[in-house]
């Protein structure tokens, strides 16, 4: 409590009892008040700027518009004064006067005086003067112009000189339009100047169509009072008048218009800029005087100004100023959290003490239970030069010493087999070459981060026994980091060795077992993921499989590559449906071998399900190569002919029971030949069977070089053959057995002579059996016996 009352404040006026948390956001929250002031001040100086900047650019726009008014006036008058002191001005003269004046003018142009009376002679001598067809004429209703109506007065336009290439309106009578003629009403006094309401201008370009007409009398100098003898005129468009030399509208920083006072109700826009205006408070509006016409002129900022004199002079304030206020709340956090945490920590740590003096109280009497409850490993621990200082309960009941007995006498050495320790420093002398003595060659490889692998050592039990234990030393630290002596910790491993000693004894027994057993024994698993592995796979399977059996253990994959790809899908089959419903699994399949080549397997298991899922079988592989060698031969010795080779009575019953049912099943082509050796009898009797059984041979293997592929020779019994034709119909048959009479009756047969043979054709029909197809054949046969022997009887019906 004392320590709390005497803690002095901070900066003279703060109390440590005040969270740093607080003194941070109150510094926060006067920094950003501070900062807001700022970023307002620089807002308002900002827009004062922008304003004086607009303001400037708006009054030297509004003195560039007024001087290009003024110069309109100046160059109007200084054309009437040439018409003035001239007594006459013909057309060049015109022409060459007017031309430099074209600055911003769509056209200056000469009405002068007609009255109706010299009508006809004045259009007379404006053709001439102008080398094309004149006459006074007047705009209609629908904007044509038209040959003008008689009145007493005309003010028809004679000389132009223009900028635009359109056609002029020569003759225009200036009195035919009331706008018109209400301009020149208001100048009919000498010095004079008006200019028209807005109007749709002539002879100009669609562009710039829309315009006003300023004129101004031309009088006679020497008699000032009377009628004006002409009128001078300039043809102006407020929008080239304006766009001429000004910015384009993609960088034109003001946003221009003019409107027309002359009508009180609505004021026409004469002139609006193409380029937007900005969302802006700004804007300036100026009077123009374009001799007796007044116009409102309204400029506003456009929006390439305001991004042109955008500004982030508020932005770096408040970001500046919020930096520096967020830096100084850090640092007062940081300054007052540090002092409050050291404080906080001295009497956390002081505190921790005490917890720690009694837990270190507690600790000691808890390992002290600890050693003694640990009645089945000995703990031992030495000094540096191994005398031992503790001696646990676990140790008295190993060794049958009593603590009293060992402690400060005995080292670790004294309880290990003399034998060992010598070899051990034998091992380590020529290890680190230097000699290491017995007492060294327990603790040799202790390091102060942890000892060496555990080490089966023989101990000296006090009764003089052996014992076999696993020993691990490790070094022994002080608070310091200083080695001040050794812990050992014995386990015995003697029951533990038996049981290892047994396994490995039956686990030779197995091997040995396996070994001789043909092909190999085996524990596939297959796992829910779908992968597989042999969890057990004797040598057996090296010669089976051709792979080493450690390799399987780890996975099965490379087993099914080795599967015949025809065999493949079927024994994947036949193992997923045996894991399905737990039924033993069989099957005979071929490998393909890398050195054995192609083999056959026969494989049975029995499965059962893994508590984790998946199935497990236990079962065996033999090689079943040699037996299916077997197996095909004495198969193809139940389907052929012992004494000719060829096929017998039961593979033809066979096959035409299959090509029978291909036949129904794919409507293909089916036909049969019979034949029948002529007088076989004879020939048995007169040269005896030895010769008989040759001529049988001679006339199969002439038969067997004349027939396809496709075709099957059998012998049905005793002289009687028959050739099956699958996807030949009775007339290919037929002519087959043409060729078969003819290579049997031309050659003849070493020692008799010519054979000869009595040949039956039968194609098969739909809906026809075996029975029936073999009964045509046979009748054919019978038919060409019937006709005299040795030919080839065409289909019966």
């Amino acid at each position: 409590m004392s320590m709390q009352v005497s803690r002095p404040k901070m900066l003279g006026f703060i109390s440590e009892e005040v969270s740093a948390w607080l003194v941070a956001l109150v510094a926060l929250l006067a920094g950003g008040l501070l900062t807001a002031l700022l970023a307002l001040a620089a807002q308002n100086l900002s827009q004062q700027q922008l304003r004086q900047r607009f303001e400037l650019l708006a009054s030297e726009r509004y003195s560039r518009i007024e001087e290009r008014f003024d110069e309109q006036v100046q160059r109007l008058d200084s054309l009437r004064r040439f018409f003035v002191f001239a007594v006459e001005v013909t057309r060049p003269e015109f022409d060459g006067f007017a031309r430099p004046l074209l600055q911003r003018t769509q056209a200056y142009s000469w009405a002068p005086r007609v009255v109706d009376a010299e009508r006809s002679a004045f259009e007379q001598q404006a053709r001439k003067v102008l080398g094309r067809d004149f006459s006074i004429r007047e705009q209609s209703s629908a904007g044509v112009l038209q040959v003008s109506r008689s009145r007493a007065l005309y003010y028809p336009v004679f000389y132009t000189q223009a900028m635009s290439d359109q056609v002029q309106p020569f003759g225009l009578d200036l009195l035919s339009q009331t706008a018109r003629q209400a301009t020149l009403a208001r100048a009919a006094v000498p010095g004079a100047m008006a200019v028209s309401d807005p109007l749709s201008l002539l002879g100009v370009d669609a562009a710039y169509a829309r315009g006003v007409l300023m004129v101004a009398p031309v009088f006679s100098e020497q008699k000032p009072e009377a009628e004006p003898k002409g009128y001078v005129m300039a043809v102006l468009s407020l929008r080239q008048l304006m766009a001429d030399g000004l910015p384009g509208a993609s960088q034109d920083n003001l946003v221009v218009r003019i409107l027309d006072l002359s009508s009180p109700a609505e004021h026409e826009v004469l002139f609006q800029s193409d380029n937007q205006a900005a969302d802006s408070s700004l804007s300036a509006s100026h009077l123009l005087q374009l001799a007796d016409r007044h116009y409102q002129l309204d400029i506003r900022p456009s929006v390439a100004f305001m991004q042109a004199n955008r500004t982030s002079v508020v932005a770096a304030v408040a970001f500046l100023g919020g930096l520096l206020s967020l830096l100084l709340s850090a640092l007062l956090y940081s300054l007052f959290g540090q002092r409050q945490r050291a404080l906080t920590l001295v009497e956390q740590r002081t505190a921790e003490l005490r917890i720690s003096e009694q837990s270190l109280r507690d600790t000691h009497n808890q390992l002290h239970s600890v050693l003694e409850a640990a009645t089945q490993v000995a703990i031992i621990a030495t000094n540096l030069r191994g005398v031992i200082s503790t001696f646990n309960a676990g140790a008295e009941r190993m060794l049958g010493y009593s603590s009293a007995e060992v402690l400060e006498r005995l080292t670790l050495e004294d309880l290990v087999l003399p034998q060992e320790l010598h070899e051990r420093a034998h091992l380590l002398s020529l290890r680190y070459g230097r000699e290491i003595s017995a007492a060294q060659a327990m603790l040799a490889e202790t390091s102060q981060e942890g000892g060496s692998e555990p080490g089966e050592w023989t101990l000296l039990r006090k009764d003089g026994s052996h014992l076999v234990a696993n020993m691990l030393v490790t070094a022994v630290l002080d608070e310091h980091g200083l080695w001040v002596g050794h812990l050992a910790i014995c386990i015995d491993v003697t029951e533990r060795k038996r049981v290892h000693e047994a396994l490995a004894a039956r686990d030779q027994l197995l091997e040995k077992l396996s070994a001789e057993v043909p092909g190999g024994i085996y524990q596939f698993r297959l796992n829910p993921d779908g992968s597989s592995c042999f969890s057990y796979a004797s040598e057996g399977l090296r010669d089976i499989y051709e792979f080493d059996p450690a390799l399987l253990r780890e996975d099965a994959t490379a087993v099914f590559e080795r599967i015949h790809p025809d065999d493949l899908a079927r024994v994947q089959l036949t193992i997923r449906y045996s894991a399905d419903h737990l039924t033993p699994w069989r099957e005979e399949y071929r490998v393909q071998l890398p050195v054995a080549g192609l083999r056959w397997v026969r494989g049975e298991a029995t499965p059962e399900p893994i508590p984790e899922g998946g199935t497990l079988w236990h079962g065996y592989l033999t090689d079943i190569s040699d037996l299916k060698r077997v197996e095909e031969e004495l198969r193809a010795l139940s389907v052929t002919d012992s004494l000719t080779g060829i096929h017998n009575r039961r593979y033809f019953q066979e096959r035409l029971k299959a090509e029978l049912e291909r036949a129904q099943r794919d409507m293909q082509d089916l036909a049969v030949i019979m034949l029948d050796i002529d007088h076989f009898k004879r020939i048995n009797d007169q040269y005896g069977h030895a010769v008989g059984d040759h001529v049988l041979q001679s006339l199969c293997q002439r038969i067997n070089h004349r027939l396809r592929r496709t075709d099957v020779f059998c012998r049905l019994g005793g002289e009687e053959f028959m050739v099956l034709c699958p996807g030949s119909n009775a007339d290919q048959a037929h002519s087959l057995a043409l060729e078969l009479w003819q290579g049997v009756r031309n050659v003849p047969v070493d020692g008799v002579g010519r054979v000869t043979a009595s040949f039956g054709v039968a194609g098969w029909r739909p809906g026809e059996g075996a029975d029936a197809l073999l009964l045509r054949a046979d009748s054919g046969v019978y038919a060409a016996k019937q006709a005299g022997r040795d030919r080839v009887e065409q289909e019966l019906p």
